[in-house]
């Protein structure tokens, strides 16, 4: 099978859904199918600083083809690198037709692939990732009939969990029976438990991923501020780069962190990630939202304990007091509370993060999720695209994230 990926933001962006597009491929390319990753990418100063950027590297066995988000980074217009996507994606099926095109994310790469579709004749797949659940489309009409129309008319939709599911739906009109739920995936062979922590050596607590206030960095440093008045010993490492960085630093000076506290250690190249997770012994994520957390099933599988959220995504894959520990969104009195429980029982860690780990080599390995995709692609393979709908969208210039695209 011949198969178009085109993904929104791939490596070197910091991202659980370049992690994730990197496993996908591989999967693909494993079973023998040749598979061509059209993927966007920041290529300005600003772009690299805040997520990562510039063009994606090779990844073995895969044509990579790296698009700079002109538009994107010229007033967030979106529009004109759409209009790149889906001429690069004609040029490259006019060399070898394509079978299939997947799309990750459903705006921009999702519209852009449904119009190439369109033109094409191919059927598509378009996964359905956290921000076009919690945000797009709610931020301007472009954006919303954008988001219905390919919701209503992608050959298949792909979506991480029940909880997701409701969200986009609850949001957006849609109608659930057109999702088929593949949840997350973790590489267990890569993932794999460090040493714990032993005697009275501090408990090291350890926050992986984008640098975000909507994944809750910012409330992270205010629980660590009562843990720290309620004198629990900790060490905390906040890892990654976002465009919350420097107003998390800022939070962590003014509360009077040292590094010693609480370190900031920026940019993680994916091959290092691992043995992050290895000198930690709890993963937090306070996040607000998610479609499905990469970094969650990543700690999962490095054997940490997990305190998170009761929010979108991941009450799909945590259940409070069984593998996690889970808090309202937001609710910095009780994330407090819930970092000084698992701080202070050390039995409490041991199973929360052993029932995590054996949960996820149970149900979160690549070679069942990829298996669950590719059965997807066999059912649309031979299925025409859905060409009933209008390709122009009205231009809508007060969308929020056309003065700060790089949140899209």
């Amino acid at each position: 099978m011949r198969i178009c990926f085109v993904s929104r933001r791939y490596f070197p962006a910091i991202s659980g859904m370049s992690v994730y597009a990197q496993n996908l491929l591989r999967e693909l390319v494993g079973v023998g199918h040749d598979v061509t990753m059209i993927s966007q990418y920041r290529g300005d100063e600003f772009g690299t600083r805040v997520y990562g950027g510039g063009p994606p590297p090779p990844v073995p066995g895969v044509h990579v083809i790296g698009l700079e988000q002109i538009g994107e980074q010229t007033a967030g217009d979106f529009e004109r690198d759409i209009e790149t996507m889906v001429e690069t994606i004609c040029a490259e099926h006019a060399k070898k037709p394509f079978d299939i095109l997947h799309a990750q994310y459903g705006y921009p790469t999702g519209w852009a692939v449904l119009l190439a579709s369109k033109k094409l004749g191919v059927p598509n797949v378009v996964s359905i990732q956290g921000g076009d659940g919690h945000w797009v489309g709610s931020c301007c009409e472009t954006h919303r009939l954008a988001m219905c129309e390919v919701l209503a008319h992608a050959n298949a939709l792909l979506i991480g969990g029940p909880s997701f599911v409701k969200e986009v739906c609850d949001r957006l009109g849609s109608d659930p029976s057109r999702f088929t739920i593949v949840p997350g995936a973790v590489d267990t062979a890569r993932f794999t438990p460090g040493k714990p922590v032993e005697g009275e050596d501090p408990v090291r607590l350890f926050y992986h991923g984008r640098v975000d206030r909507r994944k809750g960095v910012l409330d992270f440093l205010d629980a660590l501020e009562r843990v720290w008045e309620a004198g629990l010993p900790f060490e905390a490492t906040i890892s990654g780069i976002g465009p919350d960085v420097e107003a998390a630093r800022e939070k962590a000076d003014a509360i009077g962190f040292t590094s010693a506290h609480v370190a900031f250690t920026g940019y993680a190249d994916y091959d290092t990630v691992p043995d992050l997770y290895r000198q930690a012994d709890v993963f937090v994520s306070p996040t607000y939202a998610e479609g499905f957390s990469n970094t969650i099933l990543e700690a999962m599988a490095a054997g940490l304990a997990v305190v998170s959220t009761h929010s979108v995504g991941v009450s799909d894959c945590l259940r409070d007091g069984e593998n996690g520990l889970l808090v309202q969104p937001g609710d910095v009195r009780a994330l407090a509370k819930a970092l000084g429980r698992v701080i202070e029982d050390a039995d409490l860690r041991m199973e929360l993060a052993q029932a995590g780990l054996e949960e996820c080599r149970r149900v979160y390995s690549w070679t069942a999720v990829g298996r669950q995709i590719m059965d997807v692609y066999d059912k649309v393979i031979g299925e025409r695209p859905h060409t009933d709908f209008v390709e122009a969208l009205p231009y809508d210039p007060e969308c929020r994230f056309r003065a700060e695209p790089h949140l899209l």
